[in-house]
């Protein structure tokens, strides 16, 4: 019974486990056709959408270089310009891997070459982009090398790092080619995505190119472009006003790199890195083209389609005539190497010489020589005439005459001044050139042209309202200094020109006071006579520029205009001209001016046997001017506190032309020269600066 039960019970589960079976096989079909169901519906409705999407493109917009801006000088001739030259080039593919990249640099070695020499780990990073190479490499690591203390594999860059040691270990010998290929594989390695950049740009051979060309087919992303590099026709002398361009290679400074990144440039970007090329990069660097990159994800097949064509940079017209820059190089250069052979310029700084429009500032000429007293060697050094500061001795005594004027020291009716030197306590006697009692009083226009230093102290001690006994006392306010460097800076003297150049100097200020705290009277009055502050070249012609003209203190400047030169290269649209900038009027009175132009006129010619510019009297047209002597001592780096420094002095000229109606100011400054051998060198190089404008501009 009770096992008939039993077995009725066996039969029950045997018949419902194919049921439970049935069932949920039933929910998988459902399911299994809801699913069907879904991806037909996508499929039908969507699938368009989808396939775009796995069609689809992106777009990325590159930026190409550009020609640089054009140089001009005022006549028209092309200063710096722009040489084309072939170039390789490589477009970097966004899904190129480096096995690819090795693949491509040992092809194109095939076909060019590259001087420059590889570092050692350019070659063994080229050496281990050989997947075979480098996992044999890898392979032969002790397990120190590849794993951690805990077991852990270590990251890829470690391990990397542990198998370039080893290599670097191993003496492997490279082939030309293949420190060629080592080159190219850095070059395309260290490129960012769709960027294009120069695998050789210099000295490209017809070979080359043909080869290349020939098999462009085998190297995807390689190409065949031009490339530019500045080229000056007309000498590299002036480079050292127009400055440079840094190389691909070197890219963005480093000092500047944030402020050229948030300005679009990109790293490898070539800017202008001194001087003019530097001060109007924004201009010269012209608009960048833009290019539509397009690439298919499915097969990666990119497409390249302009967008904007680019705009080459501006073009910069000078102020300065090519043929005349030359010539008072020329000349500056003639006269230095006469000082040289007299032996005048042992403890020599150089030579400087600069030329001013005086009625608009425009620079005409800038030359300097940068001479090196231990070395005896000389280099062309034209930005002295902005950044070298030099005392300039008797050239500034225009200023302090024009001070004693306008301040009512003396009138242009009564300007007589006793010859009488200066006695200072303790001190040697301050006086002039000429013997002590050549002259008992002297007028402002003589004292200039006799160059005067009693004149000038005589007058700073009323100017300041010193109280002075002779041998035993002298006293002056707290403001003497103030009030003569005042009177110096209307005329630009200790101060920025604000040239169109940077690095600019303000020049060096001579300490008023001594350690005690007690005012440096003695200096007070070597400054009235200007032998104590040290000013640049370019602020000595713009005083003398302030006199010339009548009393307006131009800004100097470089740059004529700016343009756009045509595709031809030939023609040159203006879009901005400099205007001519006033920078303050004198406050004097025509009589007063009178009193200045009449003593400059009478340096160069007058009939005082102590006139100290009367060889320039037969020039033509006429010259006016001032001569300097400033004492100073020789400046030796390596052993700046010696108290046996060798005395030299700094022999300076300053003048215009013609006197009447000037067109030319020029300044022209020789420090550090033997002070038994000074010599007449200003005197000679402004005269050919006045003779060649004049010529050059009938």
């Amino acid at each position: 019974m009770n096992y008939l039960k039993q077995s009725k019970g066996s039969n029950r589960n045997s018949t419902s486990t194919p049921l439970r079976m049935k069932i949920i096989l039933g929910v998988i079909l459902v399911l299994f056709l809801l699913l069907i169901g879904q991806l037909a519906y996508l499929q039908l409705f969507y699938g368009g959408r989808f396939q775009a999407e796995v069609q689809q493109t992106d777009q990325k917009i590159v930026s190409n270089n550009v020609p640089r801006g054009v140089m001009y000088d005022s006549s028209g001739k092309v200063l710096v310009g722009n040489k084309a030259n072939n170039a390789i080039t490589y477009t970097k593919n966004s899904s190129i891997t480096s096995s690819q990249i090795y693949k491509i640099s040992n092809r194109l070695s095939q076909y060019i070459t590259l001087d420059e020499e590889p570092t050692q780990r350019q070659l063994y990073d080229y050496y281990l982009a050989n997947s075979k190479i480098s996992e044999k490499e890898t392979a032969k690591l002790p397990r120190s090398e590849r794993y951690d203390s805990n077991g852990d594999a270590l990251s890829s860059s470690q391990i990397y790092n542990n198998v370039l040691k080893r290599v670097e270990k191993q003496d492997i010998h490279f082939t030309k080619r293949q420190k060629t290929a080592a080159l190219i594989f850095n070059k395309i390695s260290g490129a960012y995505t769709l960027s294009t950049i120069y695998i050789k740009n210099k000295d490209l051979t017809d070979r080359e190119m043909a080869l290349v060309g020939e098999h462009l087919s085998e190297l995807p992303g390689v190409g065949i472009g031009t490339d530019w590099s500045r080229s000056y026709p007309n000498g590299k002398s002036i480079k050292s006003i127009i400055g440079s361009v840094s190389s691909e290679k070197a890219g963005l400074p480093s000092d500047n790199l944030q402020y050229y990144l948030t300005q679009g440039y990109s790293r490898n970007d070539r800017v202008g890195t001194s001087y003019l090329e530097e001060k109007y990069e924004p201009l010269l660097k012209g608009t960048k083209s833009k290019s539509q990159v397009v690439t298919k994800s499915r097969d990666g097949v990119e497409q390249t389609k302009t967008v904007y064509k680019g705009q080459s940079g501006a073009s910069l017209i000078l102020t300065m005539n090519a043929k005349y820059q030359q010539q008072v190089e020329d000349a500056l250069k003639k006269q230095y190497a006469a000082a040289k052979a007299a032996g005048a310029t042992q403890y020599s700084n150089g030579a400087y010489a600069v030329a001013m429009n005086p009625k608009t500032g425009a620079l005409l000429a800038i030359a300097g020589i940068d001479h090196n007293a231990k070395t005896n060697k000389d280099t062309d050094d034209a930005l002295g005439v902005i950044n070298k500061s030099f005392v300039m001795g008797s050239a500034i005594k225009g200023a302090t005459v024009a001070g004693g004027l306008m301040n009512g020291v003396i009138t242009p009716t009564n300007n007589v001044m006793p010859d009488t030197p200066i006695y200072l306590p303790g001190s040697p006697i301050k006086k002039s050139v000429y013997p002590v009692g050549t002259f008992g009083s002297l007028d402002a226009p003589t004292a200039l042209e006799v160059s005067s230093n009693i004149y000038m102290m005589q007058l700073a001690l009323r100017w300041v309202n010193a109280k002075y006994t002779p041998h035993s006392f002298i006293s002056m306010p707290s403001d003497a200094f103030t009030k003569l460097r005042r009177n110096f800076a209307m005329f630009g003297l200790g101060q920025k020109t604000g040239v169109d150049l940077p690095g600019e100097v303000s020049g060096i200020q001579g300490r008023s006071y001594n350690s005690a705290g007690q005012l440096l009277t003695g200096s007070v009055l070597d400054l009235s006579y200007g032998n104590y502050d040290a000013y640049t070249p370019i602020q000595l012609v713009q005083y003398i520029s302030t006199i010339a003209n009548g009393g307006y203190r131009m800004r100097p400047y470089l740059v004529q205009s700016v343009g756009e030169t045509n595709s031809q290269g030939n023609k040159v649209s203006i879009l901005h001209n400099t205007k001519p900038q006033v920078q303050m009027r004198i406050p004097w009175t025509q009589d007063q001016l009178d009193v200045i132009h009449q003593g400059m006129y009478r340096v160069v010619h007058g009939t005082n046997s102590w006139g100290t510019a009367h060889s320039l009297k037969n020039v033509k047209p006429s010259i006016s001017g001032k001569t300097g002597t400033a004492q100073t001592f020789y400046y030796d780096e390596d052993n700046p506190g010696n108290p046996h420094a060798p005395e030299v002095i700094n022999a300076t000229f300053v003048g215009y032309a013609p006197s009447k109606d000037p067109e030319i100011a020029v300044a022209v400054v020789f420090p550090g020269l033997d002070p038994d051998k000074e010599g007449s060198y200003t005197l000679q190089v402004a005269k050919a600066m006045f003779e060649d404008y004049f010529k050059l501009n009938k």
